[in-house]
């Protein structure tokens, strides 16, 4: 087989087949749920699964040209490595391809329609809760499923490994920080949510004497706390590798 004997028109249904297979595999996957792409996004997952296949097929089908294999894999490549750039810089964007967190348990009590928008039944979560050490849901304050489909959980005050109810101590319970500005954007929605809004956090911002392009991430806690994480920032990687 000459490799230089290229059919560009074969070439030009490759990448039509390629496009049409990325957006069927992520919409399908995302009806699915987040609990079937474990620690990966969807977007991720959907990628990965691509690829894999592609080179499956170059492999076995010996048939089909193996440039075409090669095509569909660097552009699935390609479009996964846009796709990761245009993320870093649009919240709307990294939100639609990698998806939010969703509360399952708020204040102690299971939000049942969440269960349902992830594909997530009650023994699924019951599992979780015990492979992460919790035998009885009630001690359970907070759970939030992230957007790589783990779950993470806050316990109720007193319900820690070593807890303040048994050293007789005064307890007091915790809380989950709001994200008030994210990749110096003011998440308007979240303020609006612990009562507070953008000017009061501006008002904030001015007090410590912080610019809102110079931060990365701003949190308030339940004590009405601002805490405030800046770009640019020195790495320690060298001595947690």
């Amino acid at each position: 087989m000459n490799v230089f004997n290229i059919d560009w028109m074969e070439i030009l249904d490759v990448f039509l087949r390629a496009i049409l297979s990325l957006v069927t595999l992520f919409f399908v996957t995302k009806l699915l749920g987040k609990k079937q792409v474990s620690q990966l996004s969807l977007f991720d997952y959907v990628i990965g699964i691509s690829i894999g296949n592609f080179a499956a097929e170059m492999t076995i089908n010996t048939d089909s040209p193996y440039l075409n294999g090669i095509v569909a894999v660097i552009f699935f490549g390609v479009i996964a490595y846009g796709i990761s750039r245009v993320t870093m810089k649009s919240i709307k964007l990294r939100r639609f391809f990698t998806g939010v967190p969703t509360v399952i348990i708020e204040k102690g009590e299971i939000i049942e329609d969440n269960l349902k928008r992830v594909n997530f039944d009650l023994n699924d979560f019951l599992q979780e809760c015990r492979s992460s050490g919790y035998f009885n849901i009630d001690d359970i304050y907070y759970a939030i499923m992230e957007a790589n489909g783990r779950i993470s959980f806050l316990p109720k005050a007193g319900s820690s490994p070593v807890t303040n109810e048994n050293m007789n101590l005064k307890i007091k319970q915790d809380g989950l920080c709001a994200n008030v500005i994210i990749d110096s954007h003011i998440m308007e929605r979240n303020l609006k949510n612990i009562n507070k809004d953008k000017i009061w956090l501006e008002k904030k911002l001015k007090e410590k004497g912080k610019k809102l392009e110079d931060i990365l991430l701003a949190t308030v806690d339940v004590n009405e706390k601002l805490y405030i994480y800046e770009k640019n920032k020195t790495s320690i990687g060298d001595i947690l590798e």
